[in-house]
């Protein structure tokens, strides 16, 4: 009388399939995960005073890191870069001067000289708070094609181009896109401010 042999199943079972079905899920899952970290967005939480009022201690923000390789930077822009002066210390400020133009300091006020206005206009700055006005406020710089002068808008504490000088481009991280934290001041865009220039 003959028994019948089986032959094992040579196929993968359910259980290992579906196991590395999910370890190549991860695998995807995290290589997206770092690309959009370190090429498309990163995230930063912001520390100092020298954004008040308009970024504050914790403000959770996320920093488009992408919008820069197709275009410039522009006047009003809230951006993070890397301190030229000390590698890997981020900051936050907001552009004021761009390539090419001459930034005026005079007391409180801030005037930019450029092509299209050769006697300068007067920056509205409406995001400040007149009580943080203070600090080194007298000079003149004018930007090479590749600097930026970028200011805080706490005037009185922060440390920004007329301590440190100008800006390089690429120092430059990336704009300011969302900020997710505090709940309650969740924005897009937060705080970018565009100025009439006449």
């Amino acid at each position: 009388m003959e028994i019948p042999v089986m032959q094992k199943d040579s196929s993968p079972g359910p259980q290992k399939s579906s196991r590395v079905t999910l370890i190549g899920y991860t695998v995807v899952a995290l290589g997206l995960a770092l690309f959009i970290r370190f090429f498309v967005a990163a995230p930063y939480v912001v520390s100092g005073a020298s954004m008040e009022p308009s970024f504050e201690n914790w403000h959770y923000l996320i920093i488009d890191r992408v919008s820069y390789d197709v275009g410039e930077p522009q006047r009003g822009d809230v951006i993070v870069f890397d301190l030229p002066q000390e590698g890997g210390r981020s900051l936050i400020k907001r552009v004021i001067g761009l390539p090419g133009e001459t930034v005026v300091l005079k007391g409180q006020s801030v005037t930019i000289i450029n092509g299209e206005h050769q006697n300068g206009f007067v920056l509205e700055e409406p995001y400040l708070d007149p009580a943080n006005l203070a600090g080194s406020n007298d000079m003149r710089v004018t930007l090479s094609p590749d600097e930026y002068f970028v200011l805080g808008d706490n005037r009185r504490v922060s440390a920004d181009s007329r301590i440190w000088g100008t800006l390089p481009r690429e120092a430059i991280a990336g704009r300011v896109l969302l900020r997710l934290y505090p709940f309650n001041k969740i924005s897009f865009l937060p705080s970018e401010s565009r100025y009439v220039e006449e």
